[in-house]
């Protein structure tokens, strides 16, 4: 899939970044450094921000006051992906979904097919890459989403609740794809509900209530002795 080299370790820095949406405040704020190379998992109770947060680093929302950075970088990495709560598949088959992922990135040919097999071999859909996306379980249509982020050889990837509607063996999966391409180099940044995989694959957590970071701490910290009431009232589950 090839090495993470441009942004590896490249931290990403929020300061002051706002979102105003229809008069309402959807961040506010935020100053952050999201440490490169690690997994941050972001929490917060719904209407926090937190999928706000993730488009903003995406690049899809732009912040209305603030900056976002990369290290000395302006621009964002080129390679990164977003995979999405409930995600947004082609009426093809699942290899042809990876290989327009991968022609959008200008990525075709042999190397493109090579890649894109790879990707569903790693998801455990090699065996199925020619049926169409649409007529997957919804387990293996989000598998489907993170080969064709996989594909791409991402510096940066974005999990907007990655497994909240799946079931424990797919969710398992989500899992081990998040350990797989953290040990490649890859950032991540996702957001979730569940607090165990939180426990279990975060190295850090951003705690967000109503648009405020009120919490970035190690997440074995978090875990032991929260410092914000937003992060014990969530680990209680007030707010979850």
């Amino acid at each position: 899939m090839g090495d993470v080299e441009r942004f590896a370790g490249v931290p990403i820095a929020l300061a002051g970044v706002s979102v105003e949406r229809r008069g309402m405040c959807v961040l506010d704020g935020v100053d952050l450094v999201i440490p490169g190379g690690r997994r941050t998992v972001i929490l917060g109770a719904n209407g926090a921000g937190k999928t706000t947060l993730l488009k903003v680093l995406h690049g899809l929302v732009a912040p209305t006051h603030g900056k976002v950075s990369w290290g000395e970088f302006d621009a964002a990495p080129g390679r990164q992906a977003m995979v999405f709560q409930r995600p947004v598949l082609l009426r093809r088959s699942a290899l042809a979904n990876v290989l327009h992922a991968l022609a959008l990135a200008g990525i075709r040919g042999t190397e493109a097919r090579v890649r894109a097999h790879e990707a569903l071999q790693s998801v455990g859909l090699a065996a199925i890459g020619h049926r169409s996306a649409r007529v997957l379980s919804g387990g293996e249509q989000q598998r489907l989403a993170l080969a064709r982020a996989l594909a791409l050889a991402p510096e940066l990837v974005l999990l907007d609740e990655p497994t909240s509607s799946l079931d424990p063996a797919a969710a398992r999966s989500v899992e081990a794809f998040v350990s797989g391409i953290h040990a490649r180099g890859t950032t991540v940044v996702m957001t979730t509900h569940r607090l165990g995989e939180a426990r279990r694959l975060a190295d850090g957590i951003v705690m967000l209530a109503e648009g405020r970071v009120t919490e970035h701490t190690p997440a074995a910290r978090f875990f032991e002795t929260p410092v914000s009431e937003e992060g014990r009232l969530f680990l209680e589950g007030e707010r979850s």
